[in-house]
């Protein structure tokens, strides 16, 4: 009776368990699906800064809180520092930006 007993306290504490794993995977999953509609990233005024994320929400940026930013403004060019290099077409002429021209 006792081998029993401990064979279905085995398996419920099996059961209990991958249960558990399933409901924490579950919510994972829809708080990662949640981090994703963050759009601070495609912001204008995002600076990929870990001082100062956003210059116009500093503390919603990346959260939660700043899915429904009403001051999202889509991104229309890359920052200059991710531009260093690249030619400019101004015109007929080709400016050259690059950090010894600063």
């Amino acid at each position: 009776m006792l081998t029993i007993f401990c064979a279905l306290s085995a398996w419920a504490i099996t059961i209990l368990l991958l249960w558990s794993i399933g409901i924490t995977l579950k919510k994972g999953i829809s708080f990662l699906w949640e981090l994703h509609q963050v759009p601070c990233h495609n912001c204008q005024y995002f600076t990929n800064d870990y001082r100062l994320k956003c210059t116009v929400h500093p503390k919603k940026a990346c959260s939660e809180q700043a899915v429904g930013c009403i001051d999202f403004e889509p991104k229309i060019t890359a920052c200059h520092a991710c531009q260093q290099g690249r030619n400019w077409k101004s015109g007929k002429k080709i400016l050259q930006y690059t950090a010894g021209n600063r």
